[in-house]
Parts: C-alpha cells; structure tokens; sequence
C-alpha cells in the first residue's frame, strides 16, 4: 500500500508543475500512460520534476548503450536494491525493447551469480589487485 495517494489526471491539471511533467512524460513515451511512481511523486512536485528529468536525461537520451542494454541494467540495480516497482517496471520495459526469455533467464543468472560473489568478497574484505587499480 502507498503512503501517498496517487495524483489523478485532474488533480495534475490543476498544479502547474505536475501538469507540466505529467505532459513531458506522455510525449517522450508517446503514449498517455503515466506510471504510479510518477503519480505518487507528483505531491512533492519539485521531486517530480527532478527525478523525472534526471531519469530521462540518462533513459531517453540517446548514447553508447543502446535502451535494451539500459533496461537490463536497471533491472539488476532495481533486483540488487529490493525494488519490486522498479523491476517488474523495467523488465516490461527491457521486454518491449525486445528482451528475450532467454535473455532474462541470463540477465537473472548472472544478478545471482554477482549477488554471491559480491557477499563473499565483501565478508572476506579481499584486497583490490594492483592490476584492477586505475592509474
């Protein structure tokens, strides 16, 4: 259950700054879906409006890494800090880019796998290589 409620369309009409972000989100996504998260955020709306510009600034802007690899990147932050929105978000998301099953199947083999081998290192406090050290 959301400690906020989530801002209805009409509520956003009527608050210039939601009304504004709300508008960005449905002509950068091309579709008139605005996600929950955006809709609990919108109550506070300077961190609406930071976060979504923030978000689309690194999501929607084009670079090296093409939006599936970004996705699937989210996806294993979003699974590595307990983020349940956030992955099944993602993973729609990753899906619509054309993630694979199988690419899924990896992508969650390859979490587990860190997830271990981050927990041992990090309890055994194993040294850095100096070959690893950026110089």
């Amino acid at each position: 259950m959301a400690t906020v409620s989530l801002m209805s369309d009409a509520e956003a009409d009527t608050i210039p700054a939601v009304k504004a972000v709300f508008d960005d989100i449905r002509e950068t996504r091309g579709s008139d879906f605005i996600n929950n998260v955006w809709r609990a955020l919108a109550f506070d709306p300077p961190t609406l409006s930071r976060t979504w510009y923030g978000l689309k600034a690194v999501m929607a802007t084009p670079g090296e890494l093409d939006q599936k690899t970004r996705e699937m990147i989210y996806i294993a932050v979003s699974v590595a800090n307990g983020c349940s929105y956030c992955v099944h978000s993602h993973t729609a998301a990753a899906r619509a880019q054309g993630m694979s099953d199988a690419e899924h199947g990896e992508l969650m083999q390859i979490i587990g796998l860190a997830g271990m081998t981050n927990q041992l290192v990090t309890g055994l406090q194993v040294p850095v290589d100096p070959e690893f050290e950026r110089s």
